[in-house]
C-alpha cells in the first residue's frame, strides 16, 4: 500500500524579519522545515537544492516574504520539500493582443442638443439694450 502524499503550500516567512539580519536566511530554512513537520506530521524533512537556492537568492539578509512549495511524504517516512512551479494565475495569461492591421474606428462626436432645449437667439437682447442709459458708463475719448 502506497502512503505517498503530495500537497502544495504557501509558507509565510514574514516572521524571519524579527530575527537579526545576519541570520535571516538560516532562520527561513528552519521555518520551512518546522512548517513541514507540523503540517505533514513527521520529523524527517529534506529540502531540495532549488528551495534552498530560492531562499538564499537575495542573500542572507533579505530572504523572500513567502514561498510556494510542494511537500511530498514518501514511503520511506520523510518529507521532501521541492519548489512548486505549477499553474500561473489566470489573470496574467489572458492578455489580449490586437492585430496591427485593424484600423481603430473613428470616434463619433456626441450629438448636438435639440434646438428646443437651447435658448432661441431672438430672445437674447443685445448688450446696449440690456443696460439702461443712466447706468451705462461714459466712454472716455482720448
Amino acid at each position: 500500500m502506497s502512503q505517498e502524499v503530495e500537497r502544495v503550500y504557501t509558507v509565510n516567512l514574514g516572521k524571519v524579519l524579527l530575527s537579526p539580519d545576519n541570520q535571516r536566511a538560516k532562520r527561513a530554512i528552519n521555518m520551512v522545515k518546522e512548517f513541514a513537520r507540523h503540517h505533514m506530521k513527521t520529523e524527517q524533512v529534506k529540502i531540495e537544492e532549488d528551495v534552498s537556492h530560492l531562499l538564499w537568492s537575495r542573500g542572507i539578509k533579505h530572504p523572500p516574504r513567502k514561498i510556494r512549495v510542494r511537500m511530498t511524504k514518501t514511503d520511506d517516512g520523510y518529507v521532501l520539500i521541492s519548489k512548486y512551479e505549477g499553474e500561473e494565475p489566470i489573470g496574467k495569461e489572458e492578455k489580449k493582443v490586437e492585430p496591427e492591421n485593424v484600423k481603430p474606428e473613428p470616434i463619433s462626436e456626441p450629438e448636438a442638443k435639440p434646438e428646443s432645449e437651447a435658448k432661441p437667439e431672438s430672445e437674447a437682447k443685445p448688450e446696449s439694450e440690456s443696460k439702461p442709459e443712466s447706468e451705462a458708463k461714459p466712454e472716455a475719448e482720448p
